[in-house]
């Protein structure tokens, strides 16, 4: 087990650093370097004086000489101005002389420095991607029981009226986007129009006080979309398990309905949905967007679509990085967790 971890730690981290080569190279072309220039200085600035913008703060450097300086595996760049001041990627005009740093990048826990929030990256990353997390947890605790519990009841009586009924249900949730729930969650819910003003239509106030009031619609939006798949998943290996020969023949030795399902049938029917669970952790890190920009919830995916927008170099790649990380952990965890809940896989 120990070598099976380390050989799929090191297949991650080859994996995220050529995603994340890719992203820098994508981040980086110059249309989007113009604009960041013309977005700082003037729309009106001409071609020369874009260049020189550019020139002087090392985006015109060769793509791996700029990557390595933002890994922070190759001294920064350094400019020195026509008024005799210096400047440099680690350093201001006004930083003394002893303080300069020559590295300073991801493996020093710089991240940079946010174009449009006036902030430091990291600092920004870390608050919105903990605000994205408290919506994440109370997503699963919701939506992972409640589908489970449609999938085996569903599972459990194969054909019947309950089966039919629950999977409508589940395809129903799934066919319907977060964006149209969430519409209609707002309108019936949150505003005067039907009269029942039971909720927030914002999610603004839950960033600091999460509350039944403020914090449920938003989290039943996500739940509600993402809850057709583990419920279909988890239905259609319970029907599997049901047909199995041993369920069977617990049955013909008079075994009790009820143990036969949670102490033979739930444990292996559970294998495939746990799978399906992990997987729901990376797209509700960036799925969120639509419902975090509906409920003004200002977490990981509002500041994704901020930073897109407003061409954050820094800031869009320091949020692509940590979702091609939180992607590949969670794949990791998976696997783990499936060769421990399926004791028939062997690790060679």
């Amino acid at each position: 087990m120990g070598l099976f971890i380390l050989r799929r730690l090191g297949v991650m981290i080859l994996t995220a650093l050529c995603l994340t080569f890719i992203v820098f190279w994508l981040t980086n072309l110059y249309p989007n370097l113009e604009k960041l220039a013309k977005t700082q200085g003037n729309f009106r600035m001409s071609d020369e004086a874009v260049s020189s913008y550019l020139g002087d703060r090392g985006y015109l450097d060769p793509l791996p000489v700029k990557f390595a300086q933002w890994m922070g595996i190759a001294p920064g760049w350094v400019t020195e101005k026509e008024d005799g001041t210096t400047i440099g990627r680690c350093f201001t005009e006004s930083t003394p002389a002893e303080e300069r740093r020559r590295f300073c990048g991801v493996l020093q826990g710089d991240w940079g420095f946010s174009t449009v929030f006036k902030d430091d990256v990291g600092s920004i990353v870390a608050t919105r991607l903990a605000l994205t997390g408290k919506l994440m947890f109370w997503v699963l605790v919701l939506m992972v029981p409640m589908a489970l519990t449609i999938g085996v009841l569903a599972g459990m009586k194969e054909g019947s009226k309950v089966d039919r009924s629950l999977s409508t249900v589940s395809i129903v949730s799934t066919a319907t986007p977060e964006y149209v729930s969430g519409v209609i969650f707002i309108a019936v819910f949150a505003s005067s129009a039907f009269g029942l003003k039971w909720f927030k239509g914002s999610a603004t106030s839950a960033m600091e006080n999460a509350n039944f009031e403020n914090f449920f619609l938003p989290v039943l939006t996500i739940s509600l979309y993402g809850m057709g798949y583990i419920a279909r998943m988890t239905r259609a290996s319970m029907t599997e398990v049901m047909t199995a020969q041993y369920i069977r023949t617990a049955r013909l030795k008079g075994v009790k309905f009820r143990d036969i399902v949670l102490k033979h049938a739930l444990r292996n029917a559970l294998i495939a949905p746990f799978t399906v669970i992990m997987l729901q952790i990376p797209w509700l890190l960036n799925g969120v967007v639509i419902v975090e920009t509906l409920f003004n919830y200002k977490g990981f995916g509002w500041v994704l679509v901020q930073a897109a927008g407003n061409n954050d170099i820094e800031l869009l790649l320091a949020v692509s990085v940590v979702s091609v990380v939180v992607v590949l952990l969670t794949q990791l965890i998976s696997d783990i967790g499936y060769v421990f809940l399926n004791p028939r896989i062997r690790i060679s």
